[in-house]
């Protein structure tokens, strides 16, 4: 019913994608009322909220932490819930083209923000103009949210609420798989900090780029000097970045620099504060899945292994700092993680645990209404016949009761999601917004 008006304004959404994608909107958190995080977050709303108002929206931009496009009428409303807020990226990275000029190329737009979140952003946008176009009547509301700081504390989604902006009825966040994500695991983050030194040897410095702890990080280092000669020396670890949920995509740079430390370092060296180290790697602390001192057999469920990534590894004031970021099965309370967590206080009596952000799990049975339609929209769409599935990352699907995360990535596809080099295929993204007109039309006209 849509495909047409969509195919017909295929020009302008990849045009629009590509003016997007040119906002380095990083998210940065200031102390300024008019820009919460950041001007190019602001500029990127704003250039959102004026091409929605273009194409004949109702907008409202929320004091500069959200905004929000909508149409139709009705007490009920099916919610959209996206972001515009990206990761940083930079050439030095290994980008093979500017990560914000959107470069097209191999019927790809590059550029970082292409699938994370602001081609399915654009792609829901003309989505929704497509509905609008056609005349259909519904009897929801429609209303596509934009978010700025997903990517770092979801204050944006959090000021929504409390300002008592309406909560959707219905939905879906247009910011991870295809078909269906009927389920996300809890998150954790997890800080130690530990006295530590190393036998004849100063630490001047561990350098990790203050990596983000959702992030496998791609570079560690450590200076050192020598207490004898003087001598100081720098150890530097390469890997590959990746988004935490995935820890198996990446090369983790601080485990690298751990398991070296652990191998190479004088084999009588029994200083407590060095050992806590090479313990702490014994116990399977710095392993992506299920580290071993958590249970004697793998945590997980239908929704997968537990997974761990570590983000972060500081040292200042003779204190070691390790962050940690967990995706915890859904049927795993978080609770019962923390606890054993804690618990290495047992081994460690001079180690400090702390948990500071943690989200609880996503789950919306398959058999459910929401699930089997939208299932259902892209089987009929693609000809693909995949089930609903789990997943470890975090949606904004999760801020609202009966919501789920549903595209852009098709199944098959790498996820290239915080990558260096991030696209989203051209047939993908005009695919997924003719799924969405079908979504939207169908949920804004069930009963």
């Amino acid at each position: 019913m849509f495909d047409e008006i969509i195919e017909n304004q295929k020009n302008d959404m990849i045009d629009s994608v590509c003016k997007l994608i040119r906002f380095k909107s990083v998210s940065v958190e200031t102390e300024n009322p008019e820009i919460p995080f950041g001007e190019e977050c602001k500029n990127a709303l704003e250039y959102t909220l004026n091409l929605a108002k273009k194409l004949g929206f109702r907008t409202k931009n929320l004091d500069g932490y959200c905004g929000y496009v909508e149409f139709g009428e009705g007490e009920e409303m099916v919610g959209m819930i996206g972001h515009l807020d990206v990761v940083p990226a930079q050439m030095a990275d290994g980008w093979t083209t500017p990560p914000f000029e959107a470069t097209i190329r191999e019927n790809k737009i590059y550029g970082r923000g292409s699938i994370d979140d602001k081609g399915p952003v654009i792609a829901s946008l003309y989505a929704m103009k497509a509905i609008l176009d056609s005349g259909v009547p519904l009897n929801k509301r429609v209303r596509l949210i934009l978010g700025l700081n997903e990517e770092k504390a979801w204050k944006c989604i959090n000021h929504y609420k409390d300002i008592g902006e309406e909560t959707p009825t219905i939905g879906f966040s247009p910011d991870a798989d295809f078909p269906c994500i009927y389920a996300e695991k809890g998150i954790l983050s997890i800080r130690l900090h530990h006295p530590f030194s190393i036998k004849n040897e100063d630490i001047l410095n561990i350098d990790c780029k203050n990596n983000a702890l959702n992030v496998v990080p791609k570079y560690c280092s450590i200076t050192l000097k020598n207490n004898k000669s003087g001598v100081i020396s720098k150890l530097e670890f390469h890997g590959t970045s990746a988004h935490a949920a995935h820890p198996d995509l990446g090369d983790n740079a601080i485990t690298k620099l751990v398991k070296n430390l652990n191998s190479t370092l004088d084999k009588n060296c029994t200083e407590h504060e060095f050992t806590f180290l090479s313990q702490l790697y014994q116990l399977g602390v710095f392993d992506i899945t299920s580290p071993q001192f958590l249970s004697n057999s793998p945590v997980e469920d239908e929704s997968g292994v537990l997974t761990s990534n570590v983000g972060f590894l500081g040292f200042e004031n003779h204190v070691l700092e390790i962050g940690l970021n967990l995706r915890v099965p859904v049927n795993t309370s978080l609770a019962e993680i923390k606890e054993k967590y804690h618990k290495l206080t047992d081994i460690f009596p001079d180690l400090e645990v702390t948990f500071p952000a943690e989200q609880a799990p996503l789950y919306v049975p398959k058999d459910s209404q929401l699930v089997k339609t939208l299932t259902e929209i892209f089987h009929q769409k693609t000809g693909l016949n995949a089930d609903a599935i789990a997943i470890g990352g975090g949606t904004y699907a999760r801020a609202f009761p009966n919501c789920v995360a549903f595209g852009a990535n098709m199944p098959g596809q790498k996820d290239m999601c915080h990558q260096v080099d991030e696209f989203i295929n051209l047939d993908t993204f005009i695919l997924s917004a003719k799924i969405y007109a079908e979504a939207i039309f169908r949920l804004a006209t069930m009963d």
